[in-house]
């Protein structure tokens, strides 16, 4: 599974995850703040 570093473009909180909540984060927004996000915020590890 892979690992993704993801950063908020709202609140910039920066945060590792993994395959499945880098999908649910993309559906439902930054888990801190609920801002929009795209795959862009997200660089694999």
């Amino acid at each position: 599974m892979s690992e993704y570093e993801f950063t908020c473009p709202d609140c910039g909180q920066q945060i590792e995850v993994n395959t499945p909540v880098r999908e649910a984060t993309l559906s439902h927004g930054c888990p801190v703040c609920g801002a929009s996000v795209s795959q862009e915020h997200f660089a694999e590890q």
